[in-house]
């Protein structure tokens, strides 16, 4: 009897592998399709007293450098999500106080001088070299027992593609649409003792374009 439930859940997952394949971005863009160049600095952490706080507190960040070579200016809306091997979610931005970019900024201001938050930025992205955009996204800490962690980083192309969900239904019986657009991940492995936070790193490990 075990050994048909686990042939069973085996043909199960095949089957709703085959049925919800995640379509991938473009290889050749149709002329409306434009995604601008995304590069990036390692995420690295950075300890901020904050008011009525007696002990810093820690957050991670990483500097995306975004130039738009479509030869159109273009609306960017951006995304960014951090996400740990152990299921944890953490929204770029949030709980993170305006004072924690000030010290990045601070930080950084020999080499970005034009540095700006991601979540204050104009949503406006000019064509070529000169209109370059310096962009901080910070996350709050995430769970000390996770080995990796990875980040999508979405909205810097307007590529989008509708897929229907494999099982959930609408109230008219038709299968749920689901929305996805070009978005970049970026893998990490995580070295060091969690018992000594402040020594961790970020291994990186490649990055894609998926449809997300």
């Amino acid at each position: 009897m075990r050994d048909l439930f686990y042939r069973t859940m085996v043909v199960f997952v095949l089957i709703v592998g085959v049925c919800w394949a995640v379509p991938e971005p473009s290889l050749v863009p149709g002329p409306l399709v434009w995604t601008v160049d995304v590069k990036f600095e390692h995420p690295q952490q950075i300890e901020v007293k904050l008011a009525g706080d007696k002990k810093p507190v820690r957050f991670w960040y990483a500097i995306l450098t975004l130039t738009n070579n479509t030869k159109r200016d273009v609306d960017f809306f951006p995304k960014c999500d951090l996400m740990t091997d152990t299921f944890q979610v953490i929204p770029a931005g949030k709980g993170v106080p305006e004072s924690v970019f000030e010290q990045i900024k601070l930080r950084h201001q020999a080499k970005y001088p034009f540095l700006e938050n991601l979540e204050r930025t104009s949503n406006r992205l000019l064509q070529g070299q000169d209109n370059a955009k310096d962009v901080a996204v910070i996350w709050a800490d995430f769970d000390g027992k996770a080995k990796r962690v990875k980040l999508f980083a979405g909205g810097f192309s307007n590529e989008t593609v509708v897929i229907e969900h494999p099982v959930a239904k609408d109230q008219a019986g038709e299968s749920v649409k689901i929305f996805l657009r070009k978005t970049l991940v970026i893998d990490y492995k995580i070295i060091g003792d969690p018992a000594f936070r402040s020594q961790s790193n970020l291994v990186y490990e490649g990055r894609k374009w998926v449809m997300r």
